[in-house]
């Protein structure tokens, strides 16, 4: 039985508890659905899996236009959303509050943690061999694991739930916040002497079993988990170094911190740590057949394999195999992103079966006219900022404002200009002699969009004219794309509709860890430690690693030279951007760099004129600041608890900045 159709079935009937039980105060509570047997959860082989499955329901997708990842500096949403409510909004207007949210994550994650006390606790009673029960067993800690480190990175120095409490429990045994430094040492422990001892977890999953936990998934998550805990944010910069685990005079202490809850000082050995870790991940996943796909024969064929005609980009330059060399990259990056691993795409680590809206909502507007006369498309729901536009590497491999400075790419005055393409008139000098993630995961003016989505042929997108996917109010009601830019990543190269508006949109598997992260952390580290960033020992390393995911890429090697243009880090938080690109990770990366009113301040974000109905095309392409009241207040690195939560337990303490 498949992971995803077990947790649809069996999430619901088998997150299940007995009144008695609780893993700590109400924002714990596991609430019945169904008031199921807890003997019938774990009464033959397939019931307990079930249970083991119904674990694994917690996960959240971090690819959701609604959700907080999706407030970072990649993609506007339509400030229409607002009404609904959405978390995306809500924390890029700094209007995200304790007071203004049910729990969220928070909620969800501790929730989760009491089910998995729960199937621990019935495990013992189950009929199955010692052997499946140790590898159960693990998958469950993990899953503690991970848990715990989702709320760590969400919402700073949290409670540990390491058991079950009876309801009758006092307040005063209520779990409260604890030191960063030692929730993450917990779950550092926790995976080394319940997950990872004793090779209980296999190193690769059938296809029947793809989404379950495995021995690399484990020792990434262990090293993101240090990685986190290396980054500026935890290591001496937390912008309020005063915050004490303080309550109503009440003082609570972290065993060996005191009321202490982030760190005030620089730690270089938290990056010695991150680094081990690193590359124990990606040796791991090395050995365990995983690599970043592209860089195989058989990689780049798959579009012959489908059919798909190569995509168009504009002004492309070269010989005839370079040309297609190049297309064949675009059309290998398109299917990395929407190939399963159970497709063989072994880029991916950990990967999550989740339907969300993101997928359709990125797809334009009035895209095709069904045979009945109507217009049939997407909600263009997402759509890039300029600063995304132009982050992208040339087709040179470097940043378009480093080109130019050098003469090798148009002036930064130049870029909204058109480009002179043969048939289309209007599209952007910025969209000309770009990188092969540029043309595989956005779309622009003038240009192509997927391969085949409309009746089998691509939309060549033009987000000026209101009859087609600009601006129009009247015709699409709130759905428009903000900055004149649309997302592709994640749509399947195949998808293909009809003209009776049938075939519907694939969902993706969309990665929690792929073998990109692996690489990038490492160089990550390396670059931390190393002393000069450019030449040691360290830098080399950390040079080499970056490489692997840009070459991949269909780029140059970044060189020694290079990085007198940009310092090695600078590089490294680039090529993040660009790879990860509207995968959720902006979101915590802005946070843990420290760097939130660099990116996330108001006037930050731009885009074209495209919110206004009809404009000319010299209007049209004007630069300006996006129509929303886009706010960062350092508040905003972790997130605030709800003030229900915070006002049930005497221990909790509100995250500084949000009152309670």
């Amino acid at each position: 039985m498949k992971l995803l159709n077990t947790i649809r079935i069996l999430s619901g009937a088998l997150f299940i508890s007995l009144c008695c039980l609780t893993a700590s105060c109400n924002f714990l509570e596991i609430v019945p659905v169904e008031q199921a047997d807890l003997d019938d959860a774990t009464q033959d082989f397939n019931s307990t899996l079930g249970f083991l499955h119904s674990c694994y329901a917690g996960i959240q997708s971090p690819v959701a236009f609604e959700n907080t990842e999706a407030s970072a500096d990649e993609y506007a949403v339509p400030l229409e959303y607002s009404l609904q409510g959405y978390n995306s909004l809500k924390v890029a207007h700094n209007l995200f509050t304790g007071n203004n949210n049910d729990g969220g994550k928070w909620s969800n994650y501790y929730r989760y943690i009491g089910q998995i006390h729960l199937f621990l606790q019935e495990l013992k009673k189950a009929p199955v061999s010692d052997l499946i029960k140790e590898e159960w067993e693990a998958e469950a800690y993990f899953l503690m694991a991970y848990y715990h480190f989702e709320v760590l990175r969400c919402y700073g120095p949290c409670p540990i739930s390491d058991r079950l409490l009876p309801q009758t429990a006092s307040e005063n045994e209520y779990p409260g916040r604890m030191h960063y430094d030692y929730v993450t040492d917990w779950i550092v422990r926790l995976l080394d002497e319940k997950v990872l001892a004793g090779d209980k977890l296999r190193n690769t999953r059938s296809n029947t079993e793809v989404g379950r936990a495995t021995r690399p998934i484990a020792l990434a998550l262990k090293a993101k988990v240090l990685l986190y805990a290396a980054s500026p944010l935890w290591n001496g910069k937390f912008p309020y170094p005063e915050w004490k685990n303080v309550k109503l005079g009440k003082a609570m202490e972290t065993p060996g911190y005191g009321t202490a809850l982030v760190s005030t000082t620089y730690d270089r050995e938290k990056w010695v740590r991150a680094e081990e870790a690193a590359q124990e991940a990606l040796n791991a996943a090395l050995d365990a057949g995983h690599y970043l796909f592209g860089t195989r024969a058989g990689d780049e064929s798959l579009q012959e394999q489908k059919g798909l005609p190569m995509p168009y980009i504009p002004n492309i330059e070269g010989t005839d195999t370079e040309v297609k060399a190049f297309q064949n990259k675009v059309l290998t990056l398109r299917y990395m992103m929407t190939a399963k691993g159970s497709d063989g795409n072994l880029e991916i680590l950990w990967e999550l079966h989740k339907t969300t809206n993101f997928v359709f909502g990125s797809i334009p507007n009035n895209i095709m006219k069904l045979n009945n006369g109507s217009e049939y498309g997407g909600w263009s729901s997402t759509s890039p900022y300029l600063y995304a536009v132009e982050h992208f590497y040339t087709n040179k491999g470097t940043l378009p404002k480093i080109a130019a400075s050098k003469n090798e790419y148009p002036a930064e005055s130049k870029w909204l200009d058109p480009a002179g393409v043969t048939g289309r008139s209007e599209l952007f000098n910025i969209c000309v002699a770009r990188e092969p993630r540029f043309y595989a995961w956005l779309g622009f003016h003038q240009g192509d969009y997927s391969s085949r989505l409309a009746n089998g042929q691509p939309i060549q997108i033009d987000t000026r004219d209101p009859d087609k996917q600009g601006y129009n109010p009247a015709k699409y009601n709130r759905n428009h794309l903000v900055t004149g830019f649309a997302i592709q990543k994640f749509l399947d190269p195949n998808t293909q509709l009809d003209l009776s508006g049938g075939g519907g949109i694939p969902n993706p598997a969309y990665p929690l860890i792929r073998m990109a992260d692996l690489y990038l952390m490492l160089a990550e580290c390396q670059a931390n430690l190393s002393s000069d960033g450019k030449s040691d020992t360290y830098a080399t390393e950390a040079l080499k690693n970056l490489n692997a995911v840009h070459q991949r890429a269909g780029l140059k090697a970044i060189t020694k030279e290079d990085l007198t243009d940009m310092p090695l880090m600078e590089w490294i938080k680039n090529e993040r951007y660009v790879e990860f690109y509207a995968e959720g990770q902006r979101y915590f990366d802005v946070r843990r760099w420290v760097e939130g009113g660099k990116y996330l301040a108001a006037g930050k974000r731009e885009g074209l004129r495209a919110e206004e109905k009809g404009l000319e095309y010299d209007e049209f392409r004007q630069r300006i600041k996006v129509n929303q009241p886009y706010e960062w207040n350092n508040r905003q690195y972790i997130l605030p608890i709800y003030y229900v939560d915070v006002n049930s337990n005497p221990q909790l303490v509100q995250a500084p900045g949000y009152g309670n």
